[in-house]
Order: C-alpha cells, then structure tokens, then sequence
C-alpha cells in the first residue's frame, strides 16, 4: 500500500514564518489534490521545546544559519521556530487536513535535532513512524512538504533505509536553499529513490 507523508507545512515554514521556506506556500494547492489519491496520509510537525539546542539564541555569541559541532555532529543554528503549542508551529489553514490519520512530532528533545519524520539526526531514537507504516501494510511512500533540502530529504533517505519505496513529488517539495536541494535529490536518486514532476 502507498502512503502519503506530508512532511512539515507548518506555518513557521511559509512566507511571513520564523523560517521561511521561499514560496513555501505555492506547494499547498498540489498537495492538497494530492491527498486525495491517497488511502493513508500521515504528517509531520516540528515540535521544538523553547530551549532547544538548534535555536541560534540558546548559544551565546552565535547567529541563525552558523555551523557548529555539537555531540560529534555538525549543526547548523537556526532561528527559533516551531515551538510547541506556538502559532508558528500549526499547519498551515490553507492545508487540508481532514484526511490526516496520524502526526509524528520530531524535535521534542531539547538535545538534538531532528529533521527526519523516522529518527533523529544521530539515530538515537525513533518516532515510531516505521512501525505504524508496517502496521498498516505500507510498502512505499511519497513525499511533499516543506523544506525540500533538509526534512524532506532526510526523510526519503530514512524512508529508503528502512525498506520503503520512495518518491518525492517534485511538484510539491519547495526547498530552503535550491542548490543543496539539486545535489540532495542526486543523492536520494542514487540511493533508489524516486523523483517524480
């Protein structure tokens, strides 16, 4: 069975937000006819605590967008966004989600980032997302959503590396920064993913 993952459209991530995605919001209208051809949709939702240790304003001296090393991984510091129960962490209203069967929260511990829907960035933990797939009888996924680069990719690759098919719709992925999108999409199409227009 196919799945459809809608991967982090979130109000922080449009236009106007924390951390805008650039035209972030011009994917809504593909995704929303996509939703429809779906027999399981699940989303994702950045879910920080305040204190979360990839905000540029929990590390002294730093700014929004610096790399540092943190736990033995790189970590790029971003503005605060998507913090819990804030309104930069809804869904967009423009997003139809009346066919949304489960959210998978990522985030949540203020000692990592996560930007996979599957795991954290050091593995260490899992959302449960493969298991309810599994549960379901899902085999192969496609993905949308919001930033095409980061959570996005990350979550195709997890999704390759734990026995699914699948595809991003290109039609509705907008990425941060639209270089490293190109290069990420070669390393996703390397790995067996697909891209689809």
């Amino acid at each position: 069975m196919q799945a459809l993952i809608l991967v982090d459209i979130q109000q922080d991530f449009l236009p106007g937000g924390a951390l805008a995605v650039p035209n972030g919001d011009s994917i809504i209208p593909a995704v929303n006819e996509l939703i429809a051809d779906y027999p399981l949709v699940i989303a994702t939702q950045d879910w920080h605590p305040v204190n979360h240790m990839s905000f540029a304003v929990n590390h002294h001296g730093r700014k929004p967008f610096e790399v540092i090393e943190w736990k033995g991984m790189q970590q790029t510091l971003w503005p605060v966004h998507c913090v819990q129960n804030s309104p930069g962490a809804e869904f967009s209203p423009l997003l139809q989600t009346d066919k949304v069967e489960a959210i998978f929260r990522k985030g949540t511990d203020p000692d990592i980032d996560s930007y996979s829907g599957f795991f954290d960035n050091g593995h260490l933990k899992s959302t449960g997302l493969a298991g309810y797939l599994r549960e379901k009888g899902v085999d192969e996924v496609a993905l949308a959503g919001l930033a095409g680069d980061i959570c996005v990719f990350y979550t195709a690759m997890d999704a390759l590396e734990q026995g699914f098919r699948a595809t991003i719709i290109r039609k509705a992925v907008q990425p941060l920064n639209e270089k490293d999108f190109e290069t990420r999409m070669q390393q996703f199409l390397a790995r067996g993913g697909r891209v689809l227009a």
